[in-house]
């Protein structure tokens, strides 16, 4: 792809530019997409708007992708289970009673113990992003408008406390993704190394940090303190024009009248799908394990080897089945209403299905591209062991920007800076460290990140203001990021 070189990053610029501008994400990622297919077609009308049309449908022939948008989908079911059968109204009286037994019942207290509650959430459920960011966003959305908290703010907590938790807390697909890509540069032992270069990844960290700051302090700044203001004089919690990523029959769906509200009608299915999501890990990675010392070894191992996207995909469909019969049971509605409620619930969710392929359509035509490479390669003749570590989490962070997922920007930088670092005998365990946080970092900035999208599904929020509200923390959290990679490389690289 040599050839294409400067051109190779302008369709994803393109599909962000006007996404950020026009509020048009579905147009733009389109937009992009065509142009990205033109370039590969020689600007050819004809082939480059028919190889976007099978660039759509190849989406689907990756298993992976097909799983992420079927578990998109079947959350719309879920969601609206937990609604109907009383279960968000019974875990909002048990907030409520947790508030009402503070001493202090001022509604400034309150609103600070439920978003450091929504920020724990999140932080607890590292065993996978979308889980993570979607049970905060569905358990506290209820919670978070009662106390007149804007959307934004609840897409804010959900998104940036769910891959920071993941990525450093890696015991989950995160960890076995990485761990791979270290296998494949000749790293020995890439658990151990792994492990290492978590004390240098810093964004990750000043970003939980950064959203305990913003709740303690109550100081927001940029959008998200007009999101604020709009909120406390209006009592609006979105946007005037606003599009929530969650239509309002998912968001408003009424618990069954009569239905005894109880908490656990959804804790019992979102319980069942984050223990699902570690059996799940550990039964796709069973057969992958070479050798073990014991049974919890081996087990330990195979989840590390699992396929994040068939453990969500098992994890939510599991969640319905289990939900399914504990309704049954208590009598709160019978098969033919279960089976009205999940088609409905599919159905109000499409829109975010069509959203997630039309991001994988765009991130497999920029592996076409191949603009993570170029952008990575332009850079490699004048790098200096002292400035790259901050390079490197540069580029990481506008790959992962550009093209919307972080995994993938780990896929092409580790195989660039690892052999660089070792041949220009600079800090390993720095330039891996810079290479997970500016995924990370460029991912949250991007409006086509799959964990944003969902961060903004989960909390009914509007994407393209999530995305602005979001931007400006994440930008002082990544230049901190930045500026400590620079220093460290001249003192330790």
């Amino acid at each position: 792809m040599e050839e294409i070189g400067l051109l190779s990053v302008l369709p994803p610029l393109i599909a962000i530019v006007l996404a950020l501008l026009t509020r048009q994400v579905y147009i733009s990622l389109v937009v992009g997409i065509w142009l990205a297919w033109m370039i590969l077609s020689d600007w050819n009308i004809l082939q480059g708007s028919i190889a976007t049309l099978e660039g759509f449908v190849n989406v689907f022939r990756d298993a992976g992708n097909t799983r992420t948008i079927m578990f998109s989908a079947l959350v719309g079911a879920l969601l609206i289970f937990i609604q109907y059968s009383g279960g968000v109204q019974g875990f909002i009286l048990r907030i409520d009673r947790l508030l009402q037994s503070l001493e202090n019942k001022r509604m400034g207290k309150s609103r600070v113990v439920v978003e450091l509650l929504a920020l724990a959430t999140g932080v607890l459920l590292f065993i996978e992003t979308s889980i993570s960011s979607l049970t905060v966003g569905t358990l506290y959305r209820p919670i978070f408008d009662r106390l007149n908290i804007p959307r934004e703010k609840l897409a804010y907590i959900a998104d940036s406390s769910s891959a920071p938790s993941s990525i450093l807390i890696p015991f989950n697909a995160w960890g076995a993704f990485i761990m791979g890509l270290l296998l494949t540069q000749g790293i020995e032992a890439p658990f151990s190394t792994m492990l290492s270069a978590m004390v240098y990844n810093f964004y990750p960290m000043l970003a939980l940090l950064m959203v305990f700051v913003v709740i303690i302090s109550r100081k927001d700044f940029g959008p998200m303190a007009r999101a604020e203001k709009r909120t406390r004089e209006t009592g609006k919690l979105l946007n005037e024009g606003a599009r929530p990523m969650v239509s309002d029959e998912i968001t408003s769906c009424e618990m069954k009248e009569g239905v005894r509200p109880r908490a656990m009608n959804m804790i019992i299915p979102l319980l069942t799908m984050i223990f699902m999501m570690i059996i799940s890990l550990a039964y796709t990675g069973w057969g992958k394990v070479e050798a073990a010392e014991s049974f919890m070894d081996h087990f330990s191992k195979a989840m590390g080897r699992g396929s994040g996207s068939s453990a969500v995909l098992y994890a939510v469909t599991s969640s319905i089945l289990v939900a399914m019969v504990l309704y049954r049971v208590q009598g709160i509605m019978k098969i033919r209403k279960m089976i009205e409620l999940i088609l409905k619930g599919i159905s109000e969710l499409m829109p975010l299905a069509l959203l997630m392929m039309l991001a994988f359509a765009i991130s497999h035509v920029c592996n076409e591209l191949g603009t993570g490479a170029y952008v990575a390669g332009i850079t490699e003749g004048w790098l200096s062991p002292q400035l790259l570590p901050v390079i490197v989490f540069v580029l990481s962070s506008f790959i992962a920007f550009s093209t919307g997922t972080s995994w993938g920007t780990f896929a092409i930088m580790i195989s660039i800076a690892l052999p660089m670092a070792q041949i220009h005998d600079a800090n390993l365990y720095l330039v891996i460290a810079a290479t997970m946080g500016g995924g990370v970092f460029g991912d949250h900035c991007s409006p086509i990140s799959d964990t944003s999208i969902i961060s903004s599904m989960a909390s009914a929020s509007d994407h393209i203001d999530h995305v602005r509200t979001q931007l400006p923390y994440a930008l002082v959290t990544g230049l901190a990021t930045a500026l400590i990679y620079l220093i460290l490389g001249f003192a330790i690289g």
